[in-house]
């Protein structure tokens, strides 16, 4: 189908064009839009064409109406007839409506195009049955949306509504509550203590479903941008103690270098008193031994230059 008929199959001057992958979208669509324009049109198409007859008073019998003694109401009712075929025609592509055409009437194009889609009753029971497993066994896993799930849940019920009338009594809120992931259990205990399940409608829960997931999809958020500044700021006062640290480091090895540097200043200073001590000493020795030689002299002569064993003068007697 490309997007001209489209567009045409969107206006309301013409029914929906037919869509063999969406019958009963399709179906839907094309029923409102007949009984929007003429509710005989619909009354032709399910139950039958208009006949032109008449019981006769005496025979009890229907005869049919010749042209010439039909009323203008009976003509107008009798058009109805080709009309509501026209609009099985308009809205039908050249593939289905080859599968029509050989039939009399307005019901039987319908009919037929009902059991072409849908099948017969055997066949019908047995996708019911289908969608009632897919139906009791739906559920809700953790990391689904609320709309895609709501999408599921929709196209299951539809599906059934359109088959089985009986399913549209059905509490599909309690359902879908009940098919929801653990994590939502106390939102579920808040709406089933709150709310009137039998009058509250799908639609509204949902809306009540995604407002509760925002909200904690906010508080989250809050949660986690708390979190990252406590982190940045854990992280900014270890920088600074660190950095107090190697400050602190830093000062303590300046400091001992000092104290190495005095106590080797002290150390020099201590060698350099003891060599002091030491030469004064030496010196002491010196002058003293100087100061002994000056004093020492010749016993024989007096002289103080030699001893008496170098005098040269001979002995007195």
């Amino acid at each position: 189908m490309d997007f001209k008929k489209y567009l045409e199959g969107q206006s309301m001057q013409r029914p929906p064009l037919f869509e063999s992958n969406s019958f009963i979208y399709w179906k839907n669509r094309f029923e409102t839009y007949v009984k929007s324009k003429d509710l005989d049109l619909w009354h032709v198409i399910t139950d039958g064409d208009f006949q032109p007859i008449v019981q006769n008073p005496e025979t009890k019998l229907d005869e049919v109406i010749s042209f010439e003694k039909q009323t203008d109401d009976l003509k107008k009712r009798l058009t109805q007839n080709n009309e509501a075929k026209m609009v099985i025609y308009i809205a039908f592509p050249k593939k289905e409506y080859e599968r029509i055409f050989m039939c009399n009437t307005t019901k039987e194009n319908w009919k037929t195009l009902l059991i072409t889609r849908l099948g017969n009753n055997q066949v019908k029971d047995n996708k019911i049955d289908l969608l009632v497993q897919q139906y009791k066994q739906f559920v809700i896993s953790e990391d689904e949306s609320i709309d895609s799930a709501f999408a599921r849940f929709n196209t299951i019920i539809t599906s059934l509504k359109a088959r089985d009338e009986g399913y549209s009594s059905k509490n599909y809120v309690r359902k879908f509550l009940r098919a929801l992931h653990p994590k939502w259990r106390a939102k579920v205990m808040a709406i089933e203590e709150s709310k009137d399940l039998t009058s509250l409608s799908l639609d509204e829960l949902i809306g009540n479903l995604k407002v509760h997931k925002m909200i904690i999809k906010k508080d989250s958020e809050i949660v986690k941008a708390k979190v990252e500044r406590k982190s940045l700021a854990l992280k900014a006062k270890k920088k600074s103690s660190d950095e107090q640290c190697s400050t602190s480091g830093s000062k303590d090895e300046e400091y001992a270098m000092a104290v190495r540097d005095f106590k080797e200043f002290f150390k020099r200073r201590d060698r350099f008193v003891r060599q002091s001590r030491n030469n004064k000493k030496t010196f002491q020795r010196s002058r003293d031994y100087k100061n002994d030689k000056s004093d020492r002299k010749c016993f024989r002569c007096g002289d103080p230059n030699h001893l008496i064993g170098e005098c040269p003068k001979p002995p007195k007697d």
